[in-house]
């Protein structure tokens, strides 16, 4: 135990945040049409938010781009998909 630990490049939690956008995003395109509207607006915002910090860190070699990338175009499509579904019913 008297070795120190050094933190490498993958020991981030910026490597989370694809996948937690990717997981969000999905949650929100497909619960769009499940009805659950104020889940899908927060999880979808929130997808494009951790989508967004997750491609600046994948640029800087931290993460993977595709999860990022995936996930901020599911929130996206979720949260204006809830968008569009209030405003035609109004």
């Amino acid at each position: 135990m008297s070795n120190a630990t050094t933190p490498e490049g993958t020991d981030t939690p910026a490597t989370a945040l694809g996948p937690t956008a990717l997981a969000l995003g999905a949650f929100s395109a497909a619960g769009t049409w499940a009805f659950l509207i104020p889940w899908t607006v927060i999880a979808g915002a929130l997808a494009v938010t951790f989508g967004t910090m997750g491609m600046h860190y994948a640029r800087q070699g931290v993460g993977r781009m595709w999860s990022s990338a995936a996930g901020t175009t599911l929130g996206a499509l979720g949260f204006l998909g809830t968008v569009v579904l209030i405003g035609g019913m109004s």
